[in-house]
């Protein structure tokens, strides 16, 4: 939407993406991102930490599956997302204000690390998350037979 405020995080896991479901089965994962800006301090050599940002985070349906699935705590990732500010009040009566990332995208950082990618099925990605797999779960899954890039490719030359 227009208006919006789009960031791009990258930080670690703080803990395992806990998922739920919303009365009307929509899946939705939250979990809290951990980012430390590093600067290099020229005159001593040495690399500082700043302050830690930790920003709440949220994804919904089939994203939030994924990463339910794929990632855990520790993992350094790359979120892209929509900040809101929502207010409420506690228990006690005091009004509080939060800041959170609404994830559109989450992804395992490839700079320290190296990932495998397993496509899920077109059921999946159209958000037929009430469907469970019934065994070795989503990553086990084939992908469609007129899916390109789910197949293995030729040993001919292209040309």
């Amino acid at each position: 939407m227009a208006g919006e405020t789009i960031i791009t995080v990258a930080g670690n896991l703080t803990a395992d993406p806990e998922l739920r479901f919303t009365p009307a089965g929509h899946a939705v994962a939250s979990f809290t991102v951990a980012s430390t800006p590093r600067t290099y301090d020229k005159s001593t050599k040495e690399w500082r930490d700043g302050d830690t940002l930790f920003l709440r985070c949220s994804a919904w349906r089939s994203l939030a599956e994924n990463i339910a699935e794929s990632l855990t705590r520790g993992t350094a990732v790359i979120a892209v997302g929509r900040l809101k500010q929502r207010s409420y009040e506690t228990q006690q009566g005091e009004k509080r204000t939060v800041v959170e990332l609404d994830v559109d995208n989450l992804g395992p950082s490839l700079a320290r690390a190296t990932a495998a990618v397993t496509k899920t099925t077109g059921d999946r990605q159209q958000g037929q998350q009430n469907a469970r797999p019934q065994s070795g779960g989503w990553g086990q899954q084939q992908a469609p037979q007129d899916d390109p890039w789910g197949q293995q490719p030729s040993s001919e030359p292209p040309f």
